[in-house]
């Protein structure tokens, strides 16, 4: 599972590391603690003139699919199972035609303590780069927007999970994302960004192989990943800042409780 996360990357930066074009008018939240139905980038590639033009563009967090009768259905289609994308109804028609990555500084997860008590953690690169993620996209037509006038169309996206790895894995950090969590976001190194975000339509079984490509992949790159305390503040989607990256013990004294950036 996937339900919070960080993307705090400049536009210019986030352009430059994902090699992609961005309208002028293109606008970022920087955000330490974003939440499902957020706005948030997405990558993605389209067929200009026979050429293939990687883009940035903004979607709301949550996939709305096209024959949705309201908005209300993105709010639980934040996470897509690998397993059953061919199947459900809200992503059998994306992963056919729709691919995206979504960028991230990081996600953060929570795992029971001692006492029930549940301790967030931030899980990210070691390297600092950004992380990137097997998503889906789809064009939604609001019904109570009239065609042709702004507001009409709605981009949204959903993040594509697999099962974690096993906890006794011999690789500490793959065991520590198995200790973490059950579902582990997709991870998508650059190779398998690139056949992931091609554009064109699928037929099943390609998309079948394309994603089987994609898990082969998988835990070679969480492998990159690292695991640290994170704030228990972030489970409060109003707390957002850069001090939820660090445990509560080691936050500055000057940082309020419930900061509000």
């Amino acid at each position: 599972m996937c339900g919070r996360y960080v993307m705090a990357r400049a536009i210019g930066d986030l352009v430059a590391e994902a090699e992609a074009e961005a309208d002028a008018n293109l606008e970022l939240r920087q955000s330490w603690n974003v939440a499902p139905t957020s706005d948030v980038p997405v990558v993605l590639e389209r067929l200009v003139h026979g050429a293939r033009v990687r883009q940035i563009h903004t979607a709301r967090w949550g996939l709305v699919p096209a024959w949705a009768k309201d908005i209300s259905v993105g709010v639980r289609g934040f996470n897509a199972r690998s397993e059953t994308l061919l199947e459900k109804p809200t992503f059998r028609e994306a992963v056919l035609s729709r691919r995206c990555a979504v960028p991230m500084d990081g996600y953060y997860e929570w795992k029971k303590g001692p006492g029930g008590i549940k301790q967030p953690y931030i899980v990210r690169r070691t390297d600092g780069k950004l992380s990137w993620f097997a998503g889906l996209y789809e064009w939604w037509a609001d019904p109570a927007v009239p065609a042709g006038q702004d507001g009409r169309w709605l981009l949204s996206t959903s993040i594509i999970t697999l099962a974690a790895p096993d906890p006794r894995d011999a690789d500490p950090v793959l065991a520590s994302l198995g200790s973490l969590h059950d579902r582990l976001p997709l991870p998508l190194s650059a190779a398998a960004l690139a056949d992931w975000i091609r554009p064109g339509t699928l037929g099943q079984a390609a998309a079948i192989d394309l994603l089987a490509g994609a898990l082969d992949q998988a835990y070679a790159t969480a492998g990159q990943f690292r695991l640290d305390p994170a704030d228990p503040a972030v489970g409060n989607v109003s707390n957002d800042g850069p001090w939820l990256l660090e445990a509560a013990t080691a936050r500055p004294a000057s940082a309020p409780e419930d900061a509000l950036f």
